[in-house]
């Protein structure tokens, strides 16, 4: 055990920073490739832009709607870790193909594949990280540590991706090598290293056969009448709209800068705040989450998940108000909001999967647990085209938008979710 967690669970976050690692780079860097020229886009009625957001969208659709599938089947199979392998490999294979194709089509064809090999790794991952834990008050813990290592490879692999690209071209002994291609080198090399640790450290955990459930059924309404909708849907509902807040950032780096009169450095910084909060906090909120309950952090995190939002739509009036000319005001409070967020989803997520796992019952971690992961998919996917819609009503009309979705959250949360551990509120039945 290191840092009280088992060495299995920092196994699976290493293993998922590096390959979230690999995919952050190609975030950065599939733009940028289609733009430069290297990619025939000759007789495509579209604009550049749309043909980029539909290359980005398409793997957050896949591998969302991908999900609910691969975790049932990992459900009914019990083979975790060959889905996992699966998936890594059809990742790694599809980041290999890219210097060898021209043709946006076949771009688009390698990207969806991408989207299918995360669709396989992320439910069978994460159901492997809540059946590893010992007991309903080690998995908080786990899910913490297993989110902080992710967020790590996700949050600075941007960063990394811009300075290998601008920094190519390479000299190798076998040639010279591109900053683009470096770059998909890595992402290849992320897969390779995700590979071989889950490979050579993680087996799946012992099932008797009776453990596979026959009910595999997605739940909308709560069959004990308790409340009237299925906790584990709810969770999902709140975490669809929480990633789409997550999400309505990235869009608007030329409002926000113009409207800030900021750098795209402080932008940056900015964008990652929610990450590095995130970092922050996962941990040790996620352990609190085993000893006080998990139900008192999610509803606080979406109580500040509100005002930490929408506040970011009225920075600059807020600045302009408190300094008049004061140009690094704007900036500074908006860093701040942001760190708010960022603690706000540490609130939410680790406690919302460990409560989703306490639930599952045996034999269905996968397709329980795979609600939680679709939504948080789908709301990446979704916040950058509602950023896109709403901001023609003005600068806070999407941060307004995105305040009034976790305000929703707030309130089914609030009121159809009880908590799960023994002398916490509530007294929930094991979905089994």
């Amino acid at each position: 055990m290191v840092l009280g967690t088992d060495n299995r669970v920092l196994t699976l976050g290493i293993a998922r920073m590096a390959d979230a690692l690999g995919n952050s780079f190609l975030i950065i860097v599939l733009p940028l490739y289609i733009e430069s020229g290297q990619i025939d886009l000759t007789g495509i009625p579209f604009t550049t832009e749309l043909l980029i957001g539909l290359v980005l969208s398409l793997f957050g659709f896949l591998n969302s709607f991908g999900q609910p599938v691969t975790g049932r089947l990992s459900d009914r199979t019990g083979r975790r870790r060959v889905f996992v392998l699966f998936g890594l490999g059809l990742f790694g294979v599809a980041s290999a193909a890219y210097p060898f194709v021209e043709q946006y089509e076949l771009v688009l064809l390698i990207r969806a594949l991408q989207g299918l090999g995360a669709a396989f790794t992320i439910p069978a991952t994460i159901a492997l990280v809540n059946e590893f834990a010992a007991s309903d008050t080690e998995r908080g813990g786990n899910f913490g540590v297993f989110n902080t290592f992710r967020l790590v490879g996700f949050g600075f692999g941007p960063i990394v991706a811009g300075i290998v690209v601008t920094s190519g071209p390479y000299g190798t002994p076998f040639g010279e090598l591109s900053g683009f291609n470096a770059a998909f080198g890595i992402a290849v090399l992320g897969a390779i290293v995700s590979f071989a640790l889950v490979t050579l450290l993680i087996e799946d955990p012992p099932r008797a056969e009776t453990d596979a459930s026959d009910d595999m059924s997605f739940r909308v309404f709560d069959e004990s009448g308790a409340t009237l909708l299925d906790p584990v849907f709810t969770l999902g509902v709140g975490t669809l709209f929480m990633a789409t807040t997550i999400a309505l950032f990235a869009t608007l780096q030329q409002d926000i800068t113009a409207a800030l009169d900021e750098t795209p450095f402080l932008f940056s910084v900015q964008f990652a705040a929610v990450v590095i909060a995130n970092v922050l906090f996962q941990v040790p909120i996620g352990r609190a989450s085993d000893e006080y309950g998990r139900r008192p952090f999610i509803v606080a995190g979406f109580a500040l998940l509100v005002p930490s939002v929408f506040l970011q739509g009225y920075v600059p009036g807020i600045a302009e108000a408190l300094a008049g000319g004061e140009t690094l005001l704007g900036p500074m409070l908006m860093l701040v909001f942001r760190l708010l967020q960022g603690i706000a989803v540490a609130l939410v997520f680790a406690p919302s999967l460990a409560l989703a796992g306490d639930l599952a019952g045996e034999g269905r971690s996968g397709t329980t647990l795979s609600v939680l992961t679709t939504a948080f998919g789908l709301g990446v996917a979704i916040g950058p085209l509602a950023a896109g819609y709403f901001i023609r009503f003005g600068f806070a009309a999407p941060f307004t938008f995105g305040a009034a979705i976790a305000a929703v959250a707030f309130v089914l949360v609030y009121s159809q979710v009880e908590d799960s551990l023994p002398g916490a509120t509530g007294d929930p039945t094991p979905q089994d």
